[in-house]
């Protein structure tokens, strides 16, 4: 039977010739965009050739020396990052809040261990939940940021094959997959950011898996479906993950099949937009969604995260964005620049470049994060080079197989000396070693840090002596910051009366309520960097501090610990 015009996919003809008007509905239906990977010589960035007939699609569950080489890295990743987890770095008050707050889901106390006030959404939190839920029930005293974020170690395991996946369906080849993954998951950058329990963590998670599904080669519309849920799960996660969406649709775009692709793209956008109004509606029927008496809302949050404080132009010395700034390039360098510079030349020769208009949603996310980091009245937080990072392995990723190709063509040329071959191997050969010489050492002083250095001594002294019995855990009020406050619910301190989290001495009606006399009503205060850092803005902290005694002390400098016991008589 010969093709006709609506068959995408013609069989070889029953009567074994081949006809011109065979030939013709073959040309006519071949499919203008290609689902599977183009040629090497198409990577060079030269004009991209006439439709091939469809080669068989090679899945990454099947390719053997795909798996293989995932399979490794992801072991060296998983090692990496889980050696000397609990011990650097050191714990944070955002961890303690966040696994503070999935406790309270586990326990059924509501979304939060105090008042619920809209600061993010609390899909993340329920998924830590979800994820600690078993060791916390095994083992209920195992519920402390140091032992759960062993949790993050299966939260960075799914994101690094995700990338690896991403890789391979935006036409990388093998080995450049592998150092995308690699540069996710090993740099000391992400070594440290995705041991923390950070929201965003769970986010690139899910934006991964929405890019996975965008770039699929089957082009299936669930695909897309699937792509703008799993969007909208990452935006619900982390609400910052809302930037990264145009990027998202980009590479839905260049990757859906022309005669389906107004559906597609119709489909995610409408999945995403749906699952995402899901918020302000649970918001609406809390009779939450708007400003007033007696309760919390979700326009209130909002307003709070846009008006707050800004840390100044990430390139202004002086400011504190660019001091988090200082403290991403001290880990990695290359990660951030590199892959910030590789972006803009990729965005740049779009045009041109295949492997460019492949990657084109990557260094639009990387060109679009960077611009959200560098406004001058924006707060930028240390986690949020999170975010970034998968698209900047990727786009660097991109940029090294670009340069292969473009100095290791497939064919020699004709008349082409075959010392010209052997010499720009060599030259890719040099290049290859000078980036490793470069980076490597770089890369080991910074893990070595991250694998040796126990940075939550004070922390642990602290919570032994919680559990010491010098303080009655029954009749005693102690104000602490996040990273200690599971710890002091575990030795028996009433969680919100007992066991105070030290903002909500000031912050929380609920908790004032209790404390008429202020600080006098509080017992001890276990002055931690973050307690004493954010005092000055809260009254009731910063008085117990300063009416207070030091009665232990855990390590030296800026990052000690001190326990210190309030003089309830002392004047005002």
């Amino acid at each position: 039977m010969l093709p006709t015009a609506t068959d995408p996919h013609p069989r070889p003809g029953a009567a074994g010739t081949a006809t011109a008007t065979t030939a013709t509905a073959t040309t006519a239906t071949a499919p203008p965009e290609r689902a599977d990977r183009p040629d090497r010589d198409d990577l060079r960035g030269a004009a991209v050739r006439p439709p091939a007939p469809a080669r068989p699609l090679v899945r990454f569950r099947s390719s053997r020396p795909d798996l293989l080489l995932c399979g490794a890295l992801l072991l060296v990743i998983l090692l990496v990052q889980g050696w000397n987890i609990t011990a650097f770095p050191t714990l944070s008050d955002d961890e303690g809040t966040y696994l503070a707050q999935a406790w309270a889901v586990q326990q059924g106390d509501g979304l939060a261990h105090y008042t619920y006030w809209y600061d993010h959404p609390p899909l993340g939190w329920i998924q830590l939940a979800g994820l600690t839920y078993l060791p916390s029930l095994v083992v209920p005293e195992s519920m402390t940021v140091a032992s759960m974020r062993f949790a993050m170690l299966a939260v960075s395991a799914a994101a690094s094959v995700l990338i690896y996946v991403l890789a391979r369906r935006l036409w990388l080849p093998r080995w450049a997959a592998g150092l995308a993954m690699a540069l996710f998951g090993l740099s000391p950058l992400s070594v440290v950011l995705q041991r923390e329990i950070f929201l965003d963590n769970l986010a690139v998670m899910w934006i991964l898996l929405a890019f996975c599904l965008a770039a699929s080669p089957s082009r299936h519309l669930w695909h897309h479906f699937g792509s703008g849920l799993a969007a909208a799960t990452a935006v619900l996660t982390k609400e910052t993950m809302l930037v990264v969406l145009p990027a998202l649709l980009v590479t839905m775009w260049r990757h859906s099949h022309r005669d389906t692709r107004k559906f597609a793209v119709t489909g995610a956008v409408t999945a995403c937009a749906l699952i995402g109004l899901s918020y302000p509606l649970f918001a609406l029927l809390n009779g939450e969604l708007l400003p007033g008496a007696g309760h919390v809302s979700l326009i209130d949050g909002i307003t709070y995260q846009m008006g707050r404080e800004g840390s100044g132009f990430i390139l202004d010395p002086g400011s504190g964005s660019h001091g988090v700034l200082r403290s991403w390039l001290y880990y990695d360098t290359v990660l951030p620049l590199g892959g910030l510079a590789g972006a803009v030349l990729l965005l740049a020769t779009v045009r041109w470049s295949v492997t460019a208009r492949a990657l084109a949603g990557p260094a639009l996310a990387v060109v679009i994060l960077a611009l959200v980091a560098m406004r001058p009245s924006g707060y930028l937080p240390a986690m949020y080079v999170i975010q970034a990072v998968p698209f900047l392995a990727l786009v660097l990723a991109g940029g090294a197989a670009s340069v292969a190709h473009a100095v290791l063509r497939r064919r020699r040329r004709a008349g082409e000396r075959r010392a010209l071959v052997h010499g720009r191997r060599a030259l890719v050969g040099v290049l290859a070693v000078a980036a490793a010489v470069y980076v490597l050492p770089r890369w080991y002083d910074g893990n070595r840090t991250a694998l040796t250095v126990d940075a939550n001594g004070p922390y642990r002294q602290a919570a032994a002596w919680l559990g010491s019995g010098a303080a009655d855990p029954g009749s005693t009020r102690i104000l602490l910051d996040d990273a200690l406050w599971l710890d002091a619910v575990h030795h028996g301190f009433e969680p919100g009366l007992g066991a105070i989290w030290f903002y909500k001495a000031d912050l929380d009606p609920a908790v004032t309520a209790t404390l008429p006399r202020g600080w006098r009503d509080i017992d001890y205060v276990v002055s931690s960097p973050t307690v004493r850092r954010d005092a000055a803005d809260l009254p009731n902290v910063k008085a117990a501090l300063e009416h207070s005694t030091a009665v232990a002390v855990f390590g030296t400098g800026e990052d000690r610990i001190e326990i210190r016991r309030t003089d309830r008589e002392s004047g005002s």
